[in-house]
């Protein structure tokens, strides 16, 4: 078969939400480079959160930041950052509503003072809606291993700053104090939501993938995407193919060319299989 560009998500798509990495997942990665393909994490994570685990199963490159940062080989082809004068205003703002947050970089994940104490039960609802056992031991630290705190938060290498919602309200606030940047929310779809995210405006996988494309000289003909969250949808809906893992939400299931089962199935695994990748 034709060579393929394949871009996969790592939360809930490569990785289950207790940051599992199946062998089959590994396995289906590693035979279809060996068959000549290219695959990519397209991730919201920043370089920084991608572990050793997961660059040691062997990856052509990655798109970060929810389409903010590609890097290709090893060498960085986009890296989109909040200037430092954004940072500190939005790291003011949050402080001032008494929000806590993490600052994302390609340098480290950055904790304000006390989100490690609040984030907990937070991380835990996340889990719980996930459907993952045991979410009421989940930490931060689980979730979030390096995170750095203590640091100054007035940088200029964030791509983008996720916050702790008090309230839907907060998000809300969030678009009408930063009309310049792009305001979301994840972990719940709208009111139900558990965090807010603020970064580089009109930034998107889709719009990374079609940059990366340009680099290596690949057509969009042959690219093939898996995710399974809303924020994957342009992904999936730009790529020839689009895959949703069935652990994922109803409406990019809806969209999706084909359904794979859930990360802890060997979903990734299967539909590697069924595409003829591996």
């Amino acid at each position: 078969m034709e060579r393929k560009v394949i871009f996969i998500d790592v939360d809930g798509t490569l990785v289950d939400y207790e940051n599992v990495l199946p062998a089959s997942a590994k396995e289906a990665i590693v035979k279809a480079r060996k068959n000549g393909h290219r695959v990519y994490i397209c991730t919201g994570r920043s370089k920084a959160e991608v572990y050793d685990e997961i660059w040691n199963i062997g990856l052509d490159g990655m798109i970060g930041a929810n389409g903010g940062y590609i890097e290709d080989q090893g060498q960085v082809i986009l890296d989109l950052m909040l200037t430092y004068d954004e940072c500190k205003h939005i790291v003011d703002w949050l402080k001032k509503r008494n929000l806590e947050f993490y600052l994302e970089s390609k340098n480290g994940l950055f904790g304000s003072e006390n989100f490690e104490k609040r984030g907990e039960p937070v991380i835990q609802e996340y889990s719980r809606r996930k459907g993952k056992d045991h979410a009421e031991t989940m930490r931060v630290r689980d979730a979030f291993p390096d995170m750095i705190f203590g640091a100054c938060l007035y940088r200029d290498d964030v791509s983008k700053i996720s916050f702790i919602l008090n309230s839907y309200q907060d998000h809300l606030d969030s678009i009408k104090a930063f009309p310049d940047l792009k305001c979301s929310t994840w972990g719940g779809k709208g009111e139900i939501a558990l965090f807010g995210d603020i970064g580089v405006k009109d930034v998107t996988k889709a719009y990374a993938i079609e940059k990366l494309l340009e680099h290596i000289g690949a057509d969009k003909e042959d690219t093939i995407a898996f995710g399974d969250a809303k924020v994957d949808i342009p992904m999936l809906e730009y790529c020839q193919i689009g895959v949703a893992m069935a652990s994922g939400g109803e409406e990019i299931k809806a969209m999706a060319d084909m359904v794979t089962d859930g990360v802890d199935e060997d979903g990734l695994y299967k539909a590697f299989v069924r595409l003829g990748l591996c």
